[in-house]
């Protein structure tokens, strides 16, 4: 709860790809609030009060998987509306000429998400948007680091492009939050 008011604030893709861990962490614990307040909580350290509201936010979020059906997988409406500012932000960016940096890091991502999109096409899985696309593989990666597992030189090529993408997102994202963003 405290880590992603601060990454809501500091950087949009941090604060999804932190939320997605939190869904993940959420299953692993099968949607559980005791053995999260048990076992994971704790690791923490927090203050008596600060544990009792962190128990409040993730019971918060076990109720909302429920109601949504995303137990098993899937993602929380709340973090898929960010998805959906993002992407619209992503198009409106690509529109306006004012920012031509964006469009051409975008451009060097592209065959990157056109292949990533293809993957998944192959596999039966349904079409996302590109910023989606992009989460997803940045996600990937992420978890193969936590595991320790390899990544291969075109892999990391393809996900620092993504990752300049989304950072240069991000931060335009911050700036349209806080109306400093012209995109006309």
């Amino acid at each position: 709860m405290y880590i992603s008011e601060q990454l809501k604030k500091s950087s949009i893709a941090e604060y999804l790809l932190y939320m997605w861990q939190v869904e993940d962490m959420i299953r692993a614990y099968q949607l559980d609030i005791d053995e999260i307040a048990e076992h994971y909580i704790p690791r923490f350290e927090l203050e008596p009060e600060k544990s009792v509201e962190l128990i409040g936010w993730y019971e918060s979020l076990i109720n909302m998987m429920r109601e949504e059906g995303v137990e098993e997988s899937g993602h929380l409406q709340i973090n898929r509306n960010v998805i959906l500012l993002l992407n619209d932000l992503h198009l409106q960016l690509l529109k306006s000429p004012k920012y031509p940096f964006y469009s051409a890091q975008y451009y060097k991502a592209l065959p990157f998400i056109v292949e990533l999109r293809q993957a998944k096409k192959n596999k039966g899985e349904a079409e996302k948007c590109e910023i989606e696309t992009c989460f997803d593989a940045l996600y990937l990666v992420m978890l193969m680091r936590a595991q320790k597992k390899s990544i291969a030189p075109e892999t990391a090529a393809a996900i620092d492009n993504l990752s300049k993408l989304l950072a240069m997102l991000s931060e335009y994202y911050k700036q349209d939050k806080n109306n400093e963003l012209e995109l006309e």
